[in-house]
């Protein structure tokens, strides 16, 4: 085959050659769970497995070096081409929300944390990172990143997201697609729409109409494609508003994604997305009827879960037709060759040893750490004084774990362990000598007994997030911890000694015995603080910010890394509140209750900082595509900083109705004490388009004005567009 010729027509011109049975291969997977110790002796029995899937996936594992787990695929992709008569190589894809999953690699924060540094930029060098080090082992689908949006904080996969704002999630979408696809990563967007519904529920039916859909949720995926330039796409396992599920919805693959849209890449399915047509959703009677559903609307790989020989069961019963099949493998085959796939199958290991974990990609974790922290309040405790800090009471369930949190749908993040990363209780520790303090810590019980001798106090929060574990209320959960020796002395007949512990309890138990409190919360979205955040005096949310994280906050708490981030979600007062979200549209009859007002606590946007800034009247020009607007941000405190300048649209007449204010622009600056910078955003025409009545989207008129602030609730100043 002449390797000038362009990737489609490699693709067309083998998929010619092939046999209904390569073909249907090409739309399997096959998952190997464990490639950590003893996996030469289990490999050879495998063999028969392999035969010839279109896709692998290397389940985490805990293995001792990147050269190590490059070579081990390099070994399954050699056993999968020498076992087909085409020697088509298999697409390796895994899990890369903030680091690759497959065992060590550099740990970024949670992608919650990352849209807190309002920085697409940051987001796009993580991505970069993440890239390079998911194609130096031979992994080259990226199943990332997670643009549904985080609209009801209950979903317990709200820690995946980058948010509940679509402009913000769209540009860290993209970024994040860029970031992969530079380095020959195929970004797959997930999940392809919505994922949750009502309670925050996962996977439930989405009850969002398609008015919602085009407005609101499908604007972060578009965004993966049209500007991040996505390869991939992964369908949602939940139905959607015309009855249909996702992975077999062709008004979605086919109609949305590629015909408006252009999409050319592949539409892969969840992990047993394609069974859940013919189990939980109940629309086939039988799993080849389901891969044929699935197939016929735009589906195109099956990942795992599925047997071949329900594949080819759907084709003997004549229930997939042959257009379905080749238009899915010639998707796939050009993909391969897009890739290099069939040019340089194999890795370097030497060169994954290198390359993952470098000093490079470990400042770039901790640049990210330091920029997603978001200072919730602060009562002049932080930062803390050199020298003035004796003794540092450390507490909380927090504090001695590695802050790295979930990596998908299991503590991946934990199954690695690196000389040169710390729980922030051991960085504390090693590094308190440099400030002149002695760091004391203890269990919950022993709180009250140790606190009182210390300068400072902070107590670290802890709080299990992810697929799986949607929350039915917002308050912080209990944990066991150690038993103090006057409890350990009542316990009896148990394996353990330990004592279940209210965090909250802990925290006022705290806050009591030292009036220099602090709490460091460490979650994936927000948990309900109105029962002691006013007894503390200062609250910084941490997410949960990587390998990064221990080094990021001890540096935030003695103000050598001054906190700018700002909250990629609207923080409820109560669960009542949920959904909360900053852009909804207006009430007949207000937007609260009786006895809520139905503003957030801290609202979209927000975040304090060490220091204090001023903007001055915004500036608005006309260019030929859209305006640009320059504000001017002055810092009027002491210490250098970051602001993040907001812009919002808001109407005063459409055609139909629309949300109170939408985020338009943004822009992250950093200014020196007593300094001013000027900030420069473009705002393009296309923000004043819309859905009209008949849910034709474009310009059809209406009196607009930008308002431009520091948070959704905090925009004083208003800028008429003409």
């Amino acid at each position: 085959m002449d390797e000038r010729m362009s990737p489609a027509a490699r693709a067309k011109e083998l998929l010619a050659q092939l046999t209904v049975d390569e073909k249907l291969h090409q739309l399997t997977a096959q998952m190997v769970f464990d490639i950590g110790e003893g996996y030469e002796e289990r490999r050879d029995p495998l063999r028969g497995c392999y035969r010839n899937p279109g896709h692998f996936m290397h389940q985490n594992g805990k293995i001792s070096t990147p050269g190590e787990v490059a070579r081990r695929i390099n070994l399954d992709v050699k056993q999968s081409i020498e076992a087909q008569p085409h020697k088509i190589p298999p697409l390796e894809h895994g899990e890369s929300l903030h680091g690759a999953q497959w065992g060590m690699a550099t740990i970024f924060p949670q992608p919650i944390g990352l849209a807190s540094t309002f920085d697409p930029e940051t987001v796009g060098e993580a991505a970069d990172v993440i890239g390079k080090e998911t194609a130096a082992v031979g992994v080259r689908q990226a199943l990332a990143p997670v643009v549904n949006l985080a609209r009801d904080v209950r979903w317990g996969r709200s820690i995946e997201t980058f948010g509940e704002d679509p402009k913000l999630a769209s540009d860290m979408g993209a970024a994040m697609c860029r970031g992969f696809e530079r380095n020959g990563v195929a970004a797959t967007p997930k999940h392809f729409a919505d994922n949750y519904a009502d309670g925050g529920r996962d996977s439930n039916y989405s009850t969002h109409s398609e008015r919602e859909l085009r407005e609101v949720y499908l604007k972060p995926f578009e965004a993966c494609f049209k500007e991040g330039g996505a390869h991939g796409v992964m369908a949602a396992y939940n139905s959607l508003f015309n009855g249909l599920p996702a992975h077999a919805n062709p008004w979605l693959l086919t109609k949305v994604l590629r015909e408006e849209w252009g999409f050319d890449g592949i539409v892969v399915s969840d992990y047993g997305g394609v069974d859940g047509t013919a189990g939980a959703h109940r629309i086939a009677g039988d799993l080849p009827e389901a891969v044929a559903l699935c197939l016929s609307a735009g589906l195109d790989v099956t990942l795992a879960n599925l047997d071949y020989k329900d594949i080819r069961a759907a084709w003997d019963r004549g229930l997939l037709t042959e257009e379905a099949v080749d238009r899915a493998v010639l998707r796939l085959l050009t993909l391969k060759f897009r890739l290099g796939l069939f040019d340089t199958p194999y890795v370097d290991p030497d060169e994954a040893d290198r390359i993952v974990r470098c000093e490079k990609h470990k400042a770039a974790a901790l640049d990210a750490a330091r920029k997603s922290l978001v200072l919730l309040g602060n009562d002049g405790l932080l930062p803390l004084k050199k020298g003035g800090v004796k003794k540092l009471g450390i507490f909380g369930p927090g504090a001695d774990v590695l802050p790295t949190g979930r990596n998908y749908s299991g503590p991946y993040a934990h199954l690695w362990e690196a000389d040169d990363v710390r729980s922030p209780l051991a960085f504390f520790r090693e590094h308190a000598d440099g400030m002149g303090a002695e760091i004391v810590t203890g269990p919950d019980s022993e709180i009250p007994a140790l606190a009182p001798a210390c300068d400072a106090v902070f107590y670290f929060t802890s709080i299990v997030e992810g697929e799986g574990l949607d929350r039915s209320d917002l308050k912080l959960p209990s944990y066991r911890c150690a038993a103090s020796k006057d409890e350990a002395a009542v316990i009896v007949d148990k394996a353990e000694l330990t004592i279940e512990v209210d965090q909250e309890a802990s925290i006022l138990a705290m806050a009591e015995a030292n009036p220099n409190a602090a709490v460091i919360l460490m979650n994936g979205a927000p948990v309900d603080v109105t029962a002691w955040k006013d007894s503390v005096r200062a609250i910084l949310e941490a997410w949960y910010p990587g390998e990064g994280g221990a080094e990021a906050l001890w540096e935030t708490l003695w103000g050598e890394n001054n906190p700018g981030g700002k909250l990629p979600v609207s923080w409820p007062k109560s669960v009542g509140q949920l959904p909360l979200f900053y852009g909804y549209k207006p009430s007949g009859r207000g937007y609260g209750y009786e006895n809520n007002d139905g503003k957030p606590l801290y609202p979209f946007g927000y975040g304090l900082s060490y220091t204090s800034f001023a903007l001055g009247d915004p500036e608005l020009t006309k260019t030929t595509d859209g305006w640009e607007l320059s504000v001017d941000v002055e810092n009027t405190g002491a210490a250098d900083g970051d602001e993040v300048v907001e812009v919002y649209l808001t109407s005063r007449r459409t055609k139909v109705v629309r949300p109170v204010k939408e985020l338009v622009a943004y822009r992250r600056v950093s200014v020196k004490a007593g300094e001013k910078t000027r900030a420069v955003l473009t705002i393009p025409e296309t923000v004043t388009q819309y859905y009209d009545a008949d849910m034709v989207f474009g310009a059809h008129g209406g009196e607009f004005s930008l308002l431009v602030g520091t948070s959704a609730e905090d925009t004083p100043f208003e800028v008429k567009l003409v």
